[in-house]
Order: C-alpha cells, then sequence, then structure tokens
C-alpha cells in the first residue's frame, strides 16, 4: 500500500496555503497536489526562491519569509 499526498486534493473546501523551496527535491509533489486542490476556498502557492526542502526549516532567511507568508495568509483568511 502506499500513500499520495496528491490524492484527494479536491477534499479541500477551506483556504490552503502550500509553501515550497523553489529548489526542492519534494518540490514535484507539490507541483502535482496543487492544481488538484480545485474546491479550496482561496489557495496560495508560495516559493522559496532558492531553498532546499530542509533548508526552509531552518536557515533565518527561509524561516523569516515563511513566517511573514503565514501571517499575511492567516490575517486574510482566518
Amino acid at each position: 500500500m502506499t500513500w499520495d499526498a496528491a490524492a484527494n486534493m479536491d477534499l479541500i473546501n477551506q483556504p490552503l496555503l502550500m509553501i515550497a523551496g523553489s529548489r526542492a527535491d519534494t518540490k514535484y509533489m507539490t507541483d502535482e497536489a496543487f492544481p488538484k486542490a480545485v474546491n479550496a476556498k482561496s489557495k496560495e502557492l508560495f516559493l522559496v526562491d532558492g531553498a532546499t526542502h530542509i533548508e526552509t526549516y531552518w536557515k533565518p532567511e527561509y524561516v523569516s519569509q515563511i513566517v511573514d507568508k503565514l501571517i499575511s495568509f492567516y490575517q486574510t483568511n482566518l
């Protein structure tokens, strides 16, 4: 049995923010899943320019961009 992160994205009916590093090895999964969220009330893909997946967790310049985006997204959608 395998798990597919892109499966059932059409079930999301709340605001959706997906964040990925532009150089992330896992970005292809985000690219596949994001367009499938056709029922999200609003959706946004935020790419962190130059970041790998792991760097988005600890590099201050990337973390600060992500935190700013989260604050903005939550203020708009909560």
